[in-house]
């Protein structure tokens, strides 16, 4: 495989493909909208990634629309998932694996959702252990999250950390991509949203609330500890009072 090819516009190497291909596979999944599964994607799999490497390093890859299912909860309520197809999932990890690393650089060690070698364990032993220090809790998940996350303000946060033009213009597509309902109804985004089951998703999610929510923790209110995992957070405070000011805050 060659690391570079000269005639492309975009630094996207095969051998980038070709890793985060293995990482798609080994997540397993069930087919997007164009119904291909794993097993016949695997079936013409140097054809699949040549056609989408050519299109990613020369700029003019366009991501297909998700496929949203919904999958039941504890609650009894279900959860609505954005699926894309196996290709755009290939895609959007090329563009998480580049980035990941210099977004983990800025991340907080309060932060255990979706990020390399954090795990919902951690988290879990770090509450115990704040909990051994206050007497009060915030527990908190954020309604709606993925579906309200506001582009403008993601992009301002992804535009400090990444000057690669490649970049921000596949993640703008894919936050625009529109979503196909059980329907069969396309539905265009409005300015707001990631699909809740995309591979970029948690990342920018992370990017997001690291400067909406970690930052303004760590910042402006010192003397809270807390933890959070992707859009759920324990917030540990002192007393009763502080708790009920802090969650109207």
């Amino acid at each position: 495989m060659n690391l570079w090819n000269e005639t492309k516009s975009v630094p996207i190497s095969k051998t980038m493909v070709w890793e985060a291909y293995k990482k798609v596979k080994a997540n397993k999944g069930s087919a997007g909208v164009d119904q291909i599964s794993m097993e016949e994607f695997d079936a013409d799999r140097s054809k699949h990634l040549y056609k989408l490497w050519n299109r990613m390093a020369s700029g003019s890859y366009f991501p297909p629309p998700v496929k949203e299912v919904e999958i039941a909860k504890k609650d009894g309520k279900t959860r609505k998932l954005g699926i894309p197809t196996i290709s755009d999932r290939v895609a959007q990890m090329v563009v998480k694996d580049y980035l990941e690393p210099r977004f983990e650089s800025i991340f907080s060690d309060n932060s255990y959702g979706y990020r390399p070698k954090r795990n919902a364990h951690q988290a879990l032993a770090m509450v115990r252990e704040n909990c051994r220090l206050t007497n009060w809790v915030i527990d908190l998940d954020i309604k709606g999250f993925f579906d309200n996350i506001n582009h403008e303000k993601l992009l301002t946060a992804l535009k400090k950390h990444t000057s690669e033009n490649w970049c921000l213009f596949y993640i703008k597509r894919w936050l625009n991509v529109p979503v196909l309902k059980k329907s069969g109804e396309l539905v265009q985004k409005q300015g707001k949203g990631t699909p809740q089951g995309g591979v970029i998703s948690p990342l920018l999610a992370n990017l997001f609330l690291h400067y909406a929510m970690d930052k303004w923790l760590e910042l402006k209110h010192k003397t809270v500890s807390f933890v959070r995992y992707a859009d759920d957070a324990i917030i540990h405070c002192k007393s009763k009072a502080h708790a009920e000011w802090l969650l109207r805050k």
